[in-house]
């Protein structure tokens, strides 16, 4: 069939008013839509840029407390700073490229630089209202969709100074979405940790840090002990922390002016580069980045006056510059903490030597999976890849894109119904042969004796660190039975004992399809729960039903809306590093017993 031409003239090209180009683009602005389910959707990006603002103020000297609320949809945010001018205030949350960022003298490290964070917040929003409260005068702005409503002004000379700031997403841009507490909250808690004696207070919950960095670790550690202290130095313009564990690979958590820096960037690099000088020099000797890194947890957080950063949403800092000063003061320090504490110093030094005994082990090892995977194939076992990785001739970790996923199905069944239906040059696809080892308690050496999960590494391009994954979304996809919750439970064991920082940064998610299809002549409906079920029952007369035991029972035409732009991901996180050894022990470990008590106990309950 012929295409239909379309005049391309002078009445094809339009002009956008700005807000309406945020509602239009959106994902330009505030990153991935979502629904809630995962820590970097787009209304917990909203909340951020508020926040910022506020967090601002404090930075500079303004207020100490922030006051947020939330009443449904609905999101409520007070600081007690300077508050916006009020002659300035409604350009300063709708018009774009307009706010005090710009100005050094009064903004010095701000992640706001690009005058945009609280005006996508106002046109993303069904309801946004912004107030200001300065010099015993206030005014109050409403807006709908980025249209003013009202704008109203007048004398206040008992409400206290500061800015508030109401909004409501809109629910045409970001359909069905929940806010989820505890992501509410984890965003919180970074904000005191980075700004050691600011308060903040959601729905009466109190936020507040004096120790900054090195409670943060000291949280995500958990109840499990490091084996030393965490090391924690805080200057004007750096704060870093650190200690090593007995878990497998490296962590970070990297931050700018606040911003926290998902992808880490070169503030990050210049931490890791810094505390491995420091330590050779202490030392005398000449390890190994990775021997030196190899069970490590740090934070650092950095305060630049213009930070780059490699995308609108600030998940990577982008500055070359930083390197210059953060790689001397770094080493600096560290060399200091390691000469005034022995004890902790020479718990460090045995670590990085047991590291380094255990990967020249490991390289014999190394050599042998790799010679072995040469002699079956050229190419990696199972693995279908998508075509963006042959387009793109450039290093693999710039060929990872926001939307690039493979998929690790269960046989070659399921992986085939996959196949035809994917998106040929962002999907990929890898069939596992059965159930997957077990590695729970096992050495890292059975990654490279099991020619299953050495080819997943393969296949993800992580031997070396998740640097190198080739893929933005690991997804597993399994069959909705006993056998595939199985398959799913060993992945996650695989992912969380050898490659914990790839599910920590939000990269490994779980693919949801439906266990039931309920249609008639008129209507089909997909079901993901007995609930869903029986109301498409009651709903569609004349109807019939079909149970899907496996993946490979959906046909590929069906099976493509479940991986498409509708699919359902959930998102694996891991909220505290010290809980995921307990969760492993428990479920994957060998307490038959004890597990097999709690299963019947949680039954039994659900069936009461």
């Amino acid at each position: 069939m012929a295409r239909t031409k379309v005049a391309y003239d002078e009445n094809a090209i339009q002009t956008l008013d700005a807000l309406e180009h945020i509602r239009l683009r959106s994902g330009m602005y505030i990153g991935r839509l979502g629904d809630g389910s995962h820590n970097l959707d787009g209304i917990y990006m909203m909340l951020k840029e508020v926040v910022d603002n506020a967090v601002d103020e404090f930075i500079m000297g303004e207020g100490k407390r922030i006051e947020i609320e939330r009443d449904g949809d609905s999101i409520h945010v007070r600081d007690y700073g300077r508050g916006i001018p009020l002659g300035k205030l409604v350009d300063c949350v709708s018009q774009i490229n307009t706010g005090g960022k710009y100005n050094d003298d009064v903004f010095q490290f701000s992640v706001g630089l690009n005058g945009i964070g609280t005006k996508a917040v106002n046109a993303l929003s069904s309801d946004f209202e912004a107030a200001s409260f300065r010099d015993g005068k206030y005014r109050r702005a409403r807006f709908e969709r980025g249209k003013l409503l009202h704008d109203k002004k007048g004398k206040d000379g008992e409400t206290a100074p500061g800015t508030a700031v109401r909004f409501s997403p809109d629910r045409e841009i970001f359909k069905e979405f929940a806010w989820n507490e505890e992501f509410i909250e984890h965003r919180l808690r970074y904000y005191a940790y980075l700004n050691a004696g600011l308060t903040l207070v959601y729905n009466r919950r109190r936020f507040h840090s004096s120790r900054g960095l090195a409670e943060l670790l000291g949280e995500e550690i958990g109840e499990e002990p490091p084996l030393y202290d965490v090391v924690h130095c805080r200057q004007e313009r750096i704060e870093f922390a650190f200690t090593h564990t007995n878990n497998y690979g490296e962590n970070y958590y990297s931050f700018v002016n606040g911003q926290y820096t998902n992808d880490g960037g070169t503030h990050q690099s210049a931490f890791r580069e810094g505390l491995l000088k420091g330590v050779n020099e202490f030392a005398k000797a000449s390890f190994s980045g990775e021997d030196v890194r190899d069970g490590l947890i740090g934070a650092i957080a950095v305060k630049l006056k213009d930070p780059v950063f490699d995308s609108q949403t600030k998940n990577k800092l982008g500055s070359t510059d930083v390197r210059a000063w953060v790689v001397p003061a770094v080493r600096k320090q560290v060399v200091l903490w390691l000469h005034q504490n022995p004890q902790a110093a020479e718990a460090a030094v045995e670590k990085i030597k047991a590291n380094e005994k255990v990967r020249k082990e490991l390289n014999a090892i190394k050599k042998e999976a790799r010679e072995r995977a040469r002699k079956v194939a050229i190419r990696i076992p199972k693995l279908t890849d998508c075509k963006v990785h042959f387009d793109d001739k450039k290093d693999r970790r710039d060929a990872r894109r926001e939307d690039t996923a493979i998929f690790l199905t269960e046989g070659d069944s399921a992986g085939g119904v996959i196949v035809q239906c994917r998106d040929v040059y962002t999907q990929a696809i890898f069939a596992l042969k059965g159930k997957p080892l077990n590695c729970h308690g096992l050495k890292r050496d059975a990654i490279y004796k099991n020619e299953e999960l050495y080819n997943v590494m393969r296949a993800l391009g992580i031997e070396d660190g998740i640097e190198g994954l080739r893929y933005n979304k690991v997804v597993i996809a399994t069959d909705a039975d006993v056998d595939g919750m199985h398959i799913r439970n060993l992945l996650l064991t695989y992912f969380l004992r050898y490659f914990e920082e790839l599910v920590i940064k939000g990269h490994l998610y779980i693919l949801e399809t439906p266990l039931y299809r309920v249609r008639n002549r008129k209507e089909t409906r997909y079901c993901y729960s007995d609930e869903e079920r029986d109301e498409a029952e009651k709903a569609l007369r004349g109807h019939e039903i079909t149970r899907f035991k496996g993946l490979g029972e959906i046909s590929p035409q069906e099976f493509g809306r479940f991986i498409g732009e509708d699919a359902r991901l959930m998102s694996v996180n891991v909220h505290n590093i010290g809980e995921v050894g307990k969760l492993l022990d428990f479920f994957m470990g060998k307490n038959s017993a004890e597990r097999k008590s709690f299963i019947v106990d949680n039954l039994a309950t659900d069936v009461v």
